[in-house]
C-alpha cells in the first residue's frame, strides 16, 4: 500500500505512524505504511580497450602524402563531425611515422 496526501495525491515517503511532510503541497500527515525501496544492478561485462595504434591497421590505405615526413601512403577512415547536411571529415594516419590529421571536404 502507498500513502498519498490527503490535499494534492502526492506520493508521501516515510515511515508507518510518522509525522511527514508532503513534498509536492507542505500539509503534515501522518504516514499509514511505511515505504521501501530497492534496486538491483547487475554487474555488466567489462570491454576490452583496444589500443588505437594497432587497430589502425585494419583501415584501408590510399595514395596521400604525410605533411610531417613526407611519407605517400597513409589509413584513411571518415566521420560526420558537423550537421548532416555537411560531407564527412576525412582522417589520415601516416603508415611510416603514425602522424595523424583530418580534411574537411
Amino acid at each position: 500500500m502507498v500513502d498519498f496526501c490527503s490535499s494534492c495525491g502526492t506520493i508521501i515517503i516515510g515511515k508507518k505512524g510518522e509525522n511527514v511532510k508532503c513534498p509536492g503541497c507542505g500539509a503534515e500527515q501522518k504516514a499509514k505504511t511505511t515505504m521501501a525501496f530497492s534496486e538491483k544492478v547487475e554487474k555488466k561485462k567489462e570491454l576490452e580497450i583496444i589500443d588505437s595504434d594497432k587497430s589502425s591497421e585494419v583501415h584501408p590505405t590510399t595514395p596521400v602524402e604525410c605533411p610531417k615526413c613526407g611519407n605517400m601512403e597513409a589509413y584513411y577512415w571518415t566521420k560526420q563531425t558537423r550537421a548532416g547536411d555537411e560531407p564527412e571529415t576525412q582522417f589520415f594516419k601516416c603508415t611510416a611515422c603514425r602522424h595523424q590529421w583530418r580534411e574537411y571536404r
